[in-house]
């Protein structure tokens, strides 16, 4: 592709925010916040990726996808680029992803609880403690950790007292 002729970053942006992430179809990659950049250096594209975590299981199929998306779009020389540092964090899930995750039923992180930098209070947080968090079905915050392993690693367990239902909560990182 001739450099005059390469797609403007903020169109790719556009393609990727169609890439749906594997294990919860209903949002996608850029809402999820694991693609870092995008840039062309010549005639290459570059996208950098941050997985969730280090040894996230999707992470061979998030490849795949994205490369299959953008080649789709006429992309002929690309490179992903894994980047490890700073490390995934939920603070980094768009609002619009996670009003998606509500909707589709997943209880998304409560903001302000993912990772400082503070071990103990990182700790606190993974473990569940003293969160509030509201049911994505009926809004109650009087719910419970059912455990703090869910359908994914990245989730937990939770249920709702006054609704009854089992629902997961997207853990915070």
């Amino acid at each position: 592709m001739p450099a005059t002729a390469l797609p403007r970053t903020d169109l790719i942006w556009d393609w990727l925010s169609q890439v749906p992430d594997p294990e919860i179809p209903v949002i996608s990659l850029t809402d999820l916040g694991i693609i870092r950049d995008v840039q062309w250096r010549g005639d290459t594209l570059v996208v950098t990726v941050t997985p969730t975590y280090s040894g996230c299981p999707a992470t061979g199929i998030i490849n795949l996808d994205i490369e299959t998306a953008l080649r789709s779009h006429g992309i002929e020389k690309l490179e992903l680029k894994r980047q490890l540092a700073p490390a995934w964090t939920t603070d980094w899930i768009t609002a619009e992803g996670r009003d998606k995750l509500r909707a589709y039923g997943i209880a998304p992180p409560v903001d302000g609880t993912a990772a400082d930098g503070v071990l103990a209070g990182r700790v606190s947080r993974l473990m569940g403690g003293n969160l509030t968090i509201q049911c994505p079905r009926c809004g109650s915050t009087h719910t419970q950790k059912v455990s703090q392993f869910g359908s994914t690693p990245c989730k937990a367990s939770w249920r709702c007292a006054d609704c009854l239902e089992p629902f997961d909560y997207f853990k915070c990182i």
